[in-house]
């Protein structure tokens, strides 16, 4: 090992080894997870001065995750360099790595020259930019320090930028689950029919060991004989599959019932109705029911006077946890209509202002179209009117009654921090938005007697800081698989339309 100069002051304390890597932090890293600072074990760790300046501009943001995290990363900061000396020649760390913050001096004396700037100002000339000040700052690091430079930063648009510059860049991999080939829904276990009718009566059946050591708990399964005959089962423990517990139908206090379409539905809605699972986490692409047969089950929860929970909270991330609502007009109820309006229309289908009529009075609703057509042609206003209503031609949707009585709420994620949710059906929708952290903080918001659901489509990610590795819904399957109390369901077949299920495969 050997002192170097240069970045900082003349008593540089990052350490020259063949296996130790510098690793530059660009500021979303920090913002992602701020304790990815301890998280490069024991690695030269250089943090630009740029990205100081960027977490400050951000600590402002009261109300939302990354204020809260700009802010954690200064504690540590300050924590970690207390004094100016450790600030200019760097810290040794616990794990053994080195943490010194990096001040570009070619970018305050433009009169110094190097190749590295050279090729950097002829590519990136803008260099008021603060992503390229940290593009710049880390091609200064490697140019110093003889270990190998990688910049980690979540932003794909920087890495490409930096490779161009002959700047080796990468994502930040330590919440990412690992690559995998696409999982199936589920898993099929061959029976004999002798066996698959021993389970039919029983409701139960021991699994070979073999076999149930590659099972996890509360993973769902279908049992088929050679003869083609199945049987859907979840795995308890212990080598044991059980039939499903699941009603003909579930229904919302004066909605429609609500029956499941396929077997994956079938999944769905044993965990959603077994009280011994608290935790869901539902993989499925547009269509396939999510969000409707877990608004079903929940209602259908808490509609009898002795249910386990009080009601029902439904909310989504707007785009990303800490993301202000405040440009919108209005209430909070109003601002978030637009973005909780996939709940609206679950409500309708699940409680129509308009039962459907039996087949068998068909023909008589149309021929009362007829004769109004020809004998009524301007219906009266008070037709339109609620009952006991003052001749609004806005009649009160059924489903309003449950979001005036709380026992629905639609609430907005950002101010979930600080508190804790007891007795409530908790469904956040579009979890594959969020962070590992924000899911995090969402999931320990959860108090005894509560459930919570987490549903999205991995494949769909508008937030440019996670990817289908990296977000919160996966993150949260992968680490709670195999919990007593956590299940895992995935849905393929859409159920919305045709048109809707060509469109989402092949579009």
């Amino acid at each position: 090992m050997e002192n170097l100069r240069g970045a900082l002051a003349p008593n540089s304390r990052i350490r020259v080894a063949k296996k130790v890597k510098t690793f530059v932090l660009d500021t979303n890293v920090l913002l992602h997870d701020p304790q990815s600072i301890f998280k490069f074990e024991d690695n030269n760790l250089a943090i630009p001065v740029e990205v100081l300046e960027e977490l400050d501009a951000i600590k402002g943001e009261q109300s939302s995750e990354r204020g809260r995290n700009a802010r954690r990363v200064h504690r540590i900061l300050q924590e970690l360099l207390p004094d100016t000396r450790s600030m200019q020649e760097g810290v040794e760390m616990r794990n053994g790595g080195t943490l010194s913050v990096i001040i570009n001096p070619y970018l305050s004396d433009p009169s110094r020259r190097s190749p590295a700037m050279e090729r950097l100002r002829a590519i990136l000339p803008d260099l008021s930019k603060k992503d390229n000040r940290i593009i710049a700052a880390a091609l200064f690091v490697q140019e110093q320090y003889p270990p190998p430079t990688i910049l980690v930063t979540k932003d794909v648009n920087v890495q490409l930028k930096a490779r161009a510059l002959g700047l080796e860049s990468e994502d930040y991999l330590s919440d990412k689950v690992p690559e995998a080939d696409e999982e199936a829904s589920y898993r099929e276990i061959p029976l004999t029919i002798y066996e698959l009718q021993r389970f039919c009566s029983e409701g139960e059946f021991e699994i070979d060991g073999d076999t149930a050591q590659n099972l996890f708990l509360n993973e769902y399964l279908l049992l088929r004989s050679d003869e083609g005959k199945t049987m859907p089962a979840r795995y308890h423990g212990d080598g044991m599959a059980r039939r499903l517990k699941i009603p003909e139908f579930v229904k919302a206090p004066g909605g429609i019932p609500v029956r499941p379409r396929n077997l994956e539905q079938q999944f769905l809605m044993d965990a959603l109705l077994d009280d011994s699972i608290q935790m869901i986490t539902c993989f499925g692409k547009a269509g396939t029911g999510k969000t409707l047969l877990s608004t079903a089950c929940a209602l259908h929860q808490t509609s009898d006077e002795h249910s386990k929970y009080d009601g029902v909270s439904i909310t989504r991330p707007i785009i990303t946890l800490g993301k202000d609502i405040g440009f919108l007009p209005g209430t909070l109820d109003e601002k978030m209509k637009p973005w909780l309006q996939p709940y609206y229309d679950a409500l309708e289908v699940l409680i129509p202002s308009k039962p459907p009529k039996e087949p068998q009075f068909a023909a008589k609703k149309v021929s009362k179209k007829k004769h109004r057509q020809y004998n009524e042609p301007f219906a009266p206003v008070s037709s339109f009117a609620p009952s006991g209503g003052h001749g609004s031609v806005n009649p009160v949707k059924p489903y309003e009654r449950l979001l005036k009585s709380g026992l629905v709420e639609l609430e907005a994620l950002c101010f979930i921090r600080g508190r804790s949710i007891a007795r409530r059906f908790f469904i956040l929708d579009e979890a594959q938005q969020l962070t590992p952290h924000e899911v995090k903080t969402v999931i320990t918001r959860i108090s005894e007697g509560s459930k919570i659901v987490l549903i999205g489509d991995p494949a769909q990610i508008d937030n440019p800081y996670v990817d289908s590795r990296s977000n919160g819904l996966v993150y949260c399957h992968n680490r709670m698989k195999g919990q007593s109390i956590a299940a895992h369901v995935k849905l393929t077949k859409g159920e919305r339309s045709k048109l809707a299920e060509l469109a989402a495969d092949l579009l």
